[in-house]
């Protein structure tokens, strides 16, 4: 039955995780292509459109060729594909630790409650502050991540506020990250540390070990 379920994929590669719980450990990410927003940080436009087919077996033979436990799947935006939800049922049934990189502006709720949902609320400067669907922080669990990527003082006060506003599962990380070229980091890491914020800072460990290549 699925041989008939495909996917367009940009790309399938082997790195080190840069961020999130479990950054700095080799990981095998799925990068699906498309995304509904357009982020004035993108750093992975080159995702948007184009990409090959794929089935879920394809897809599996890839990420069985690396000799890793970790399994990304990230766009674009993932979750913009509805067969990503089967694939995500696919790698954990096959006993991969699994987490998903979304960006928020699409419901969560179907997805196995097996992966960690990495989930993006974007901020005014992102550009798509609107799309945010801020139902979805109903759906997380403690085994999940919410992640700020924060440009600007006012990004981060705005985001102080939404922490203020709604109530995250116990459990569930909230981590702060600067936009890169835009925010220094020791300013996000001071303001974080004057206000006494329970959240984990965190810089984007590929971007620092590669720059800008792509499929790094």
């Amino acid at each position: 039955m699925s041989e008939a379920i495909r996917l367009r994929i940009t790309e399938i590669f082997f790195s080190l995780q840069g961020e999130a719980k479990t950054a700095g450990l080799p990981t095998v990410f799925v990068r699906l292509t498309g995304c509904p927003l357009r982020c004035q940080y993108c750093d992975t436009a080159y995702a948007f459109q184009g990409g090959e087919w794929f089935s879920i077996e394809e897809i599996i033979e890839e990420v069985e060729k690396y000799d890793t436990q970790y399994v990304t799947v990230t766009g674009g935006e993932p979750l913009a594909q509805k067969n990503c939800l089967p694939l995500l049922v696919q790698l954990c049934d096959l006993g991969y630790q699994v987490s998903l990189e979304t960006s928020g502006s699409i419901s969560i709720e179907h997805v196995d409650t097996r992966v960690s949902r990495v989930m993006d609320i974007k901020t005014p400067d992102s550009g798509e502050c609107e799309k945010n669907l801020l139902d979805n922080i109903g759906f997380l669990s403690a085994e999940d991540q919410v992640k700020f990527v924060i440009c600007s003082e006012s990004d981060y006060e705005w985001s102080k506020q939404i922490l203020r506003d709604y109530t995250f599962p116990e459990g569930c990380e909230i981590l702060f990250s600067p936009s890169a070229q835009q925010l220094k980091p020791t300013d996000l890491a001071d303001w974080i540390l004057r206000d006494q914020l329970p959240v984990r800072f965190q810089v984007q460990l590929h971007k620092i070990l590669w720059a800008d290549e792509p499929g790094r």
